[in-house]
């Protein structure tokens, strides 16, 4: 009985594993293959071999375009990393007044979408901002100085945009390196009488040298491959991303669009490839007998911390301030009363608010399907021990997502999903999948894959925690690996799971780059209608749009951080039974 039981749990385990694998061919590979075949052929579906890229490498309005994106991603990169590194130095290092204000104000920006910052920026440094026209001509009256132009459209507001896209993640990267450093280098720096500076230039910066190498090429991944602040405030500063919406939307040329994605898809997989060692690397430096630096308050160094984040602060929150305000104002500059009039999107360009509400379903749909997912192929992945060939596979393509730009996933999902059939050796094979290509559920996809591989690590760290006697006296005592999972595995994971979750939601809401060629008219979601209104001239109503999703995603990690509190007692609870 026992044996008959063993040989149902392997070939559960087996097919479980298969399925998993079949999910991840039929949402990451198959699409690829479809993206690099497309971009071997010309506008009218003609196979024209390598003709796409040496247009795109001889035709100088397209090959400036790439120069373009690596000009604003460098800068992007050399502006946000010592402003992250400052801001995570002096919040690790120092006692400092407001350090819990400050570590929330700094998250922010993750809730928004892309397309918020350059709204925001517009109604600062645009033609008719506040700061250009010198608040209205106050400053000219009063003060006798005019205001600042910093000729916002072209590179300038995107590589302000983007500092303050990517500003949380190079923040937490390198705050997450700082809490790793040991106690003990300093301590024998510090008795050798060294100074303060030779302390960072000799200890700080060298124990850290691989975080800030990750931070640096995330830096660099997120502005290359942005959508939404290029959109807004690129003017006619062409960048790769903008560059096949064009292709794709605004003249059909699919071929081409999937040749300039392949060429956005490049540096992005070579940086996540650097990243991966990095982050192997960086574990190998990791002593379990380091001991934690403990913050400590030095009236200088704390005093001089707390103007240093007062004034990131006081940024991040001048660009959600102008958001807030433009989505208020009744009609700027002319008539600055305030109103919520701009909330009614009935009378605007998209279908309402019922985009919003839309929103809302595919990101809860995302976070609920994509947490079982990720979860219970993370657990066979790193938990079960038989068919470690498919467990190997199966882990390599549950990260390759993490080298996909969103726009990549969005237009390869096109070629696959919506084709009818299949060519195989000559063949034509009916698409089983084809019936969800303008539904919800492509949306959902995508958005999981999309966001798939930052979970699955996330999954995966937490479930290396658990030691792996649970599943070995499991299966001497003959307890099923479900039951293992459900009783055991999965409660002690709570937290993880959660974090999960919101992870998924926050990002399916704010996201336009994965879904901007999968929505259909019947189902429009409200980031697609941010751009939609912001091409039809309704700034204001996209402002207000792109506040209602900051205050959604807010107002859902305010829940999330209640339940993770209730969470941990319970895990607490259930641990000393």
């Amino acid at each position: 009985m026992i044996r008959t039981a063993q040989g149902l749990e392997q070939r559960l385990i087996k097919l479980i594993l298969i399925v998993f694998l079949l999910f991840l061919c039929i949402s990451v590979v198959f699409p690829i293959i479809m993206l690099l075949d497309r971009s071997m052929h010309d506008r009218m579906d003609n196979f024209v071999g390598a003709a796409n890229f040496v247009k795109f490498f001889t035709n100088p309005g397209l090959f400036t375009s790439l120069i373009n994106t690596l000009f604003v991603s460098v800068m992007t990169t050399v502006i946000s990393l010592p402003l992250g590194l400052g801001y995570a130095f002096f919040l690790s290092r120092f006692e400092i007044r407001g350090r819990v204000f400050f570590r929330l104000i700094a998250m922010v920006p993750l809730f928004a979408p892309t397309m918020l910052q350059g709204i925001a920026l517009r109604y600062l440094f645009g033609n008719k901002g506040l700061i250009t026209t010198g608040f209205f001509g106050w400053t000219e009256q009063v003060l006798g100085v005019g205001g600042i132009n910093i000729h916002l459209y072209g590179p300038v507001g995107i590589i302000i945009a983007e500092v303050f896209y990517t500003f949380p993640q190079v923040y937490m990267i390198l705050t997450m390196a700082l809490s790793m450093s040991d106690a003990r280098l300093y301590e024998a720096a510090e008795s050798l009488y060294a100074k303060k500076h030779r302390l960072f230039l000799d200890v700080t910066l060298p124990g850290i040298k691989y975080g800030l190498i990750s931070a640096a090429f995330v830096a660099f991944t997120l502005s290359f491959t942005d959508f939404g602040a290029p959109k807004i405030v690129g003017g006619n500063f062409n960048v790769l991303a903008v560059g096949i919406y064009k292709q794709v939307v605004g003249q059909q040329n699919f071929g081409l669009g999937s040749t300039i994605s392949i060429i956005l898809m490049l540096p992005t997989f070579i940086a996540f490839l650097v990243d991966r060692y990095i982050q192997s690397r960086q574990r190998m430096t990791f002593s379990s007998k380091a001991v934690p630096l403990q913050r400590k308050y030095n009236k200088l160094m704390s005093n001089v911390g707390f103007i240093y984040c007062l004034i990131i602060v006081l940024m991040i929150l001048l660009i959600v301030g102008a958001a807030i305000y433009a989505s208020l104002v009744v009609a700027w500059p002319y008539n600055l009363n305030i109103g919520l009039r701009h909330f009614n999107f009935n009378d605007v360009a998209g279908n309402g608010i019922q985009a919003f509400w839309n929103s809302i379903t595919a990101a809860l749909l995302s976070a609920f399907i994509g947490t079982a997912i990720v979860f219970s192929s993370a657990y066979m992945i790193e938990k079960i021990v038989e068919l470690p060939w498919l467990r190997k596979i199966s882990y390599l393509l549950s990260i390759i997502p993490l080298a996909l730009p969103g726009l990549v996933i969005g237009i390869a999902y096109i070629f696959f999903f919506n084709a009818p059939a299949f060519d195989v050796l000559g063949m034509e094979i009916p698409n089983p999948f084809n019936g969800i290509y303008g539904t919800i559920w492509i949306i959902v996809l995508a958005n999981i894959i999309h966001f798939y591989s930052v979970n699955f690590l996330t999954a995966t760290t937490s479930l290396r925690k658990l030691d792996k006697e649970i599943e070995e006296v499991s299966k001497s005592l003959a307890i099923p690996f479900y039951k293992a999972f459900g009783r055991v595995t999965l409660p002690v994971n709570l937290h993880a799971v959660i974090e999960i979750f919101s992870y998924f939601f926050v990002n399916s809401m704010a996201t336009i780059s994965a879904v901007i060629f999968l929505y259909s008219p019947k189902f429009k979601l409200a980031s697609v209608l941010i751009v939609n209104m912001d091409d039809a001239g309704d700034i204001a109503e996209a402002a207000a749009m792109s506040v209602l999703i900051l205050l959604t995603n807010i107002l859902f990690r305010m829940i999330i951080a209640f339940i993770q509190g209730n969470i941990e007692t319970y895990t607490e609870k259930w641990k000393r039974k």
